[in-house]
């Protein structure tokens, strides 16, 4: 996410998955973008999601950790929502080039102009087919989903393939609440 749009599209997400944390009574950690430091969660988080570039949380016993905007190094490639299950502990930069740590990998189109809406879908699944690939030759199938603000009929259909075929493993539209809060609980319980 490198505009306007995927910036805002970014501090959605952020404040979607705070509220579906809180709302499971799960506590998290928060990643300043500015010190990378690691916070614990606050009553008063407001603008949170301003300085925000990465949340963790458990999952019953198990560690979960989302990055934003994470070179992949198997891929080497910018993924912008990576999912990985590994302790803030034990987390380095060395983590990243694990392969198996990975639970999901995403894409995001902040973009709300339906007619860039195709030319940003086929940018995300250029991505997700290049993290496939790359994980598939490790023996290893992340998850992989997409999150669009513009989504147009034609693409529609085609997302709707891929999860049906089972290459895409979730997706939502951004403008879509539900669907935001569908997708979330989801990631929230991989």
């Amino acid at each position: 996410m490198r505009n306007v749009g995927g910036a805002l599209a970014q501090r959605k997400l952020t404040r979607a998955l705070i509220s579906t944390l809180r709302n499971a009574g799960r506590p998290y950690q928060w990643l300043h973008s500015s010190t990378n430091v690691w916070s614990p969660m606050i009553d008063d988080d407001a603008d949170v999601e301003l300085y925000l570039r990465g949340l963790s949380w458990q999952k019953g016993s198990q560690p979960r950790t989302l990055i934003y905007n994470l070179t992949v190094p198997l891929v080497r490639n910018d993924v912008d929502l990576c999912l990985l299950k590994v302790r803030l502990a034990d987390m380095t930069k060395e983590t990243f080039s694990i392969p198996r740590l990975y639970l999901a990998l995403g894409e995001l189109k902040g973009g709300i102009d339906p007619a860039g809406a195709d030319e940003h879908w086929k940018t995300a699944r250029s991505a997700l087919n290049r993290i496939r690939t790359a994980f598939a030759a490790q023996g290893l199938m992340p998850q992989t989903f997409f999150i669009g603000a513009a989504i147009e009929k034609k693409m529609a259909n085609e997302i709707w393939n891929e999860l049906q075929d089972g290459s895409l493993s979730n997706a939502a539209n951004l403008t879509a609440d539900r669907q935001i809060a569908f997708i979330f609980s989801w990631l929230c319980n991989l």
